[in-house]
Protein backbone atom coordinates (compact mmCIF):
# COMPACT_ATOMS: atom_id res chain seq x y z
CA UNK A 1 0.00 0.00 0.00
CA UNK A 2 1.51 3.50 -1.02
CA UNK A 3 0.47 6.57 1.46
CA UNK A 4 -1.15 9.34 0.49
CA UNK A 5 1.83 12.01 0.19
CA UNK A 6 -0.69 15.33 -0.37
CA UNK A 7 -2.13 15.25 3.33
CA UNK A 8 1.68 15.04 4.69
CA UNK A 9 2.65 17.94 2.07
CA UNK A 10 -0.34 20.07 3.27
CA UNK A 11 0.36 19.62 7.04
CA UNK A 12 3.53 20.65 6.49
CA UNK A 13 2.93 23.67 4.58
CA UNK A 14 0.86 24.32 7.68
CA UNK A 15 3.12 23.76 9.96
CA UNK A 16 5.89 26.66 8.30
CA UNK A 17 3.14 29.03 8.07
CA UNK A 18 2.39 28.95 11.58
CA UNK A 19 5.81 28.82 12.65
CA UNK A 20 6.04 32.31 10.91
CA UNK A 21 3.24 33.47 11.91
CA UNK A 22 4.14 33.16 15.47
CA UNK A 23 7.67 34.10 14.88
CA UNK A 24 7.07 37.21 13.60
CA UNK A 25 4.36 37.94 16.25
CA UNK A 26 7.49 37.60 18.75
CA UNK A 27 10.08 39.63 17.17
CA UNK A 28 8.02 42.04 15.39
CA UNK A 29 9.58 41.76 11.83
CA UNK A 30 8.46 39.39 8.85
CA UNK A 31 10.02 36.81 6.95
CA UNK A 32 11.00 37.23 3.31
CA UNK A 33 10.10 34.39 0.94
CA UNK A 34 12.09 32.95 -1.39
CA UNK A 35 10.15 30.50 -3.93
CA UNK A 36 12.19 27.99 -5.95
CA UNK A 37 12.32 25.49 -8.16
CA UNK A 38 14.75 22.15 -8.70
CA UNK A 39 16.03 21.30 -11.85
CA UNK A 40 15.87 17.78 -11.15
CA UNK A 41 12.49 18.03 -9.88
CA UNK A 42 10.31 20.11 -7.03
CA UNK A 43 11.50 22.57 -5.37
CA UNK A 44 10.01 24.77 -2.29
CA UNK A 45 9.56 27.89 0.00
CA UNK A 46 12.49 29.18 1.95
CA UNK A 47 11.21 32.21 4.61
CA UNK A 48 13.76 33.83 5.89
CA UNK A 49 13.28 37.41 8.87
CA UNK A 50 16.97 39.10 9.02
CA UNK A 51 17.79 42.19 11.70
CA UNK A 52 14.50 41.77 13.60
CA UNK A 53 13.85 43.13 17.46
CA UNK A 54 14.46 39.46 18.51
CA UNK A 55 15.91 37.41 16.19
CA UNK A 56 19.33 38.16 14.01
CA UNK A 57 18.27 35.75 11.96
CA UNK A 58 15.61 33.21 11.67
CA UNK A 59 14.83 30.80 8.95
CA UNK A 60 12.21 28.80 8.30
CA UNK A 61 12.16 26.14 5.04
CA UNK A 62 9.81 24.21 3.40
CA UNK A 63 11.11 21.90 0.47
CA UNK A 64 9.34 18.52 -1.88
CA UNK A 65 11.93 17.44 -4.00
CA UNK A 66 12.42 14.18 -6.06
CA UNK A 67 14.20 12.41 -8.68
CA UNK A 68 15.14 9.08 -10.72
CA UNK A 69 17.68 8.36 -7.97
CA UNK A 70 19.09 8.40 -5.09
CA UNK A 71 22.59 9.61 -4.32
CA UNK A 72 25.53 6.78 -3.18
CA UNK A 73 25.89 8.35 0.51
CA UNK A 74 22.15 7.18 0.80
CA UNK A 75 22.04 4.16 -0.87
CA UNK A 76 25.66 3.13 0.84
CA UNK A 77 23.57 3.15 4.12
CA UNK A 78 20.31 1.88 2.64
CA UNK A 79 21.03 -1.03 -0.39
CA UNK A 80 17.19 -1.17 -0.41
CA UNK A 81 16.68 2.32 -2.00
CA UNK A 82 19.20 1.79 -4.91
CA UNK A 83 17.31 1.67 -8.18
CA UNK A 84 13.89 3.35 -6.57
CA UNK A 85 13.15 6.70 -8.00
CA UNK A 86 12.24 8.90 -4.34
CA UNK A 87 10.38 11.80 -2.86
CA UNK A 88 11.53 13.87 0.39
CA UNK A 89 9.83 17.01 1.88
CA UNK A 90 9.77 18.96 5.03
CA UNK A 91 10.15 21.40 7.04
CA UNK A 92 13.34 22.76 8.67
CA UNK A 93 14.13 26.12 10.86
CA UNK A 94 16.59 27.28 12.43
CA UNK A 95 16.51 30.92 14.83
CA UNK A 96 19.26 32.82 15.70
CA UNK A 97 18.65 35.47 18.47
CA UNK A 98 20.77 38.63 19.17
CA UNK A 99 20.54 38.51 22.57
CA UNK A 100 23.43 35.62 24.03
CA UNK A 101 21.24 34.93 26.93
CA UNK A 102 18.61 33.36 24.05
CA UNK A 103 19.19 30.13 22.96
CA UNK A 104 19.92 29.03 19.12
CA UNK A 105 17.13 26.60 18.15
CA UNK A 106 16.39 24.30 15.40
CA UNK A 107 14.01 22.16 14.28
CA UNK A 108 13.15 20.03 11.63
CA UNK A 109 10.24 17.21 10.36
CA UNK A 110 10.35 15.27 7.51
CA UNK A 111 8.93 12.44 5.18
CA UNK A 112 10.55 10.05 2.86
CA UNK A 113 9.07 7.99 0.25
CA UNK A 114 11.24 5.55 -2.17
CA UNK A 115 9.45 3.60 -5.10
CA UNK A 116 10.06 1.24 -7.84
CA UNK A 117 7.22 -0.71 -9.94
CA UNK A 118 6.75 -4.28 -8.73
CA UNK A 119 7.74 -3.53 -5.35
CA UNK A 120 6.52 -2.12 -2.15
CA UNK A 121 7.12 1.66 -1.01
CA UNK A 122 10.18 2.23 1.26
CA UNK A 123 8.46 5.55 3.30
CA UNK A 124 9.61 7.03 6.74
CA UNK A 125 9.11 10.08 8.65
CA UNK A 126 12.12 12.02 10.85
CA UNK A 127 12.63 14.77 12.51
CA UNK A 128 12.87 16.78 16.40
CA UNK A 129 14.22 19.78 17.42
CA UNK A 130 17.13 20.60 19.63
CA UNK A 131 18.43 23.64 21.59
CA UNK A 132 22.13 25.33 21.82
CA UNK A 133 22.10 27.99 24.87
CA UNK A 134 25.13 29.74 25.18
CA UNK A 135 24.36 30.68 28.55
CA UNK A 136 22.64 28.07 30.81
CA UNK A 137 19.76 28.14 32.60
CA UNK A 138 18.28 25.11 34.36
CA UNK A 139 14.74 26.21 34.11
CA UNK A 140 15.23 27.02 30.71
CA UNK A 141 16.03 23.25 30.22
CA UNK A 142 13.81 21.46 32.46
CA UNK A 143 10.91 23.29 30.14
CA UNK A 144 12.15 22.24 27.25
CA UNK A 145 12.56 18.46 27.85
CA UNK A 146 9.25 18.62 29.77
CA UNK A 147 7.64 20.39 26.89
CA UNK A 148 9.25 17.04 24.63
CA UNK A 149 8.61 14.40 27.32
CA UNK A 150 4.89 15.70 27.20
CA UNK A 151 4.90 15.53 23.39
CA UNK A 152 5.91 11.91 23.46
CA UNK A 153 3.83 10.35 26.42
CA UNK A 154 0.52 10.10 23.86
CA UNK A 155 2.72 7.91 21.93
CA UNK A 156 4.42 5.82 24.53
CA UNK A 157 6.24 6.31 27.85
CA UNK A 158 9.28 5.16 26.23
CA UNK A 159 9.40 7.53 23.39
CA UNK A 160 10.74 10.28 25.01
CA UNK A 161 13.72 8.54 26.67
CA UNK A 162 14.59 6.79 23.20
CA UNK A 163 14.59 10.03 21.04
CA UNK A 164 16.34 11.79 23.65
CA UNK A 165 19.23 9.80 23.33
CA UNK A 166 19.19 9.63 20.13
CA UNK A 167 19.05 13.45 20.09
CA UNK A 168 22.40 13.41 22.29
CA UNK A 169 24.23 11.10 20.32
CA UNK A 170 23.36 13.06 16.93
CA UNK A 171 24.10 16.25 18.48
CA UNK A 172 27.58 15.52 19.40
CA UNK A 173 30.98 16.60 18.13
CA UNK A 174 33.13 13.98 17.94
CA UNK A 175 36.21 16.26 16.84
CA UNK A 176 35.50 18.66 20.05
CA UNK A 177 33.93 16.10 21.95
CA UNK A 178 31.40 17.69 23.28
CA UNK A 179 27.60 18.40 22.68
CA UNK A 180 25.98 21.24 20.39
CA UNK A 181 23.70 22.03 23.00
CA UNK A 182 21.27 20.39 25.52
CA UNK A 183 19.58 18.00 22.93
CA UNK A 184 15.61 17.36 22.63
CA UNK A 185 14.17 14.91 20.46
CA UNK A 186 15.59 13.34 17.43
CA UNK A 187 14.09 10.37 15.05
CA UNK A 188 14.54 8.99 12.14
CA UNK A 189 13.49 6.08 9.78
CA UNK A 190 9.70 6.08 11.88
CA UNK A 191 8.01 3.72 9.44
CA UNK A 192 5.52 1.12 11.58
CA UNK A 193 2.99 -0.24 9.79
CA UNK A 194 0.60 2.26 11.28
CA UNK A 195 1.28 5.22 8.97
CA UNK A 196 -1.20 7.25 10.48
CA UNK A 197 0.13 6.76 13.88
CA UNK A 198 3.79 7.75 12.55
CA UNK A 199 2.45 10.97 10.48
CA UNK A 200 0.90 12.05 13.94
CA UNK A 201 3.66 12.20 15.93
CA UNK A 202 5.37 13.63 13.49
CA UNK A 203 2.89 16.66 13.31
CA UNK A 204 3.16 16.68 17.25
CA UNK A 205 6.87 17.31 17.35
CA UNK A 206 6.30 20.28 14.21
CA UNK A 207 3.55 21.74 16.31
CA UNK A 208 5.49 21.43 19.99
CA UNK A 209 8.72 23.19 19.01
CA UNK A 210 6.52 26.15 19.54
CA UNK A 211 5.35 25.16 23.17
CA UNK A 212 9.18 24.22 23.80
CA UNK A 213 10.85 27.16 22.75
CA UNK A 214 8.60 31.04 22.97
CA UNK A 215 8.74 30.90 26.67
CA UNK A 216 11.80 30.76 26.71
CA UNK A 217 12.40 33.48 24.45
CA UNK A 218 10.07 35.51 26.21
CA UNK A 219 12.01 35.08 29.84
CA UNK A 220 15.20 35.66 27.79
CA UNK A 221 14.73 38.58 25.29
CA UNK A 222 14.51 41.33 27.33
CA UNK A 223 18.16 40.74 29.63
CA UNK A 224 20.98 43.37 29.55
CA UNK A 225 23.91 42.10 27.49
CA UNK A 226 27.21 43.58 26.72
CA UNK A 227 30.46 42.84 24.13
CA UNK A 228 31.59 40.02 26.46
CA UNK A 229 28.26 38.04 26.49
CA UNK A 230 28.17 39.14 22.10
CA UNK A 231 31.76 37.88 22.00
CA UNK A 232 31.52 34.35 23.07
CA UNK A 233 28.11 34.09 21.61
CA UNK A 234 29.66 34.50 18.14
CA UNK A 235 32.25 32.37 19.54
CA UNK A 236 29.84 29.12 20.52
CA UNK A 237 28.15 29.72 16.85
CA UNK A 238 31.56 28.60 15.78
CA UNK A 239 30.44 25.26 16.84
CA UNK A 240 27.04 25.40 15.01
CA UNK A 241 28.53 25.86 12.23
CA UNK A 242 31.55 23.06 12.61
CA UNK A 243 28.60 20.62 13.12
CA UNK A 244 26.93 21.30 10.36
CA UNK A 245 28.99 21.21 7.94
CA UNK A 246 31.09 18.39 9.59
CA UNK A 247 28.14 15.71 10.84
CA UNK A 248 24.86 17.26 9.75
CA UNK A 249 23.09 14.24 7.57
CA UNK A 250 20.48 16.34 6.26
CA UNK A 251 22.85 19.30 4.78
CA UNK A 252 24.91 16.66 3.16
CA UNK A 253 22.05 14.67 1.67
CA UNK A 254 20.85 18.14 0.38
CA UNK A 255 23.91 19.06 -1.82
CA UNK A 256 24.38 15.96 -2.83
CA UNK A 257 20.97 15.49 -4.45
CA UNK A 258 21.18 19.34 -5.90
CA UNK A 259 19.41 21.08 -3.84
CA UNK A 260 19.38 24.86 -3.19
CA UNK A 261 22.12 25.81 -1.41
CA UNK A 262 21.13 29.06 -0.30
CA UNK A 263 18.34 27.24 1.31
CA UNK A 264 20.42 24.15 2.71
CA UNK A 265 22.93 26.28 4.43
CA UNK A 266 20.32 28.87 5.52
CA UNK A 267 21.09 27.42 9.14
CA UNK A 268 24.01 29.32 9.30
CA UNK A 269 24.48 32.26 11.42
CA UNK A 270 24.97 35.60 9.83
CA UNK A 271 28.13 36.15 12.19
CA UNK A 272 30.23 34.27 13.89
CA UNK A 273 33.69 33.87 14.97
CA UNK A 274 36.53 31.40 15.44
CA UNK A 275 39.86 32.04 18.26
CA UNK A 276 42.46 29.39 18.68
CA UNK A 277 42.94 27.96 21.88
CA UNK A 278 39.80 29.82 23.77
CA UNK A 279 40.14 29.43 27.19
CA UNK A 280 37.07 31.17 29.13
CA UNK A 281 37.83 32.69 32.70
CA UNK A 282 38.15 30.30 35.27
CA UNK A 283 34.54 30.34 37.35
CA UNK A 284 33.15 32.43 34.65
CA UNK A 285 29.14 31.77 32.96
CA UNK A 286 31.38 31.67 30.20
CA UNK A 287 33.08 28.77 31.77
CA UNK A 288 30.12 27.01 32.95
CA UNK A 289 28.80 26.05 29.67
CA UNK A 290 30.97 23.54 29.23
CA UNK A 291 29.32 21.84 32.16
CA UNK A 292 25.79 22.93 31.47
CA UNK A 293 25.87 20.97 28.16
CA UNK A 294 26.87 17.82 28.90
CA UNK A 295 24.08 14.93 28.94
CA UNK A 296 21.76 14.59 31.76
CA UNK A 297 18.46 14.42 32.93
CA UNK A 298 16.68 17.44 32.77
CA UNK A 299 13.14 15.92 33.54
Amino acid sequence: MTPEIAPVKNALLALQDKICRQLSDIDGATFVEDAWQRAEGGGGRSRVLRDGGVFEQAGVNFSHVHGDAMPASATAHRPELAGRSFEAMGVSLVVHPHNPYVPTSHANVRFFIAQKPGADPVWWFGGGFDLTPYYGFEDDAIHWHRTARDICLPFGEAVYPRYKKWCDDYFYLKHRDEQRGIGGLFFDDLNTPDFDHCFAFMQAVGNGYLDAYLPIVERRKALSYGERERDFQLYRRGRYVEFNLVWDRGTLFGLQTGGRTESILMSMPPLVRWEYNYQPAEGSQEAALSEFIKVKDWV
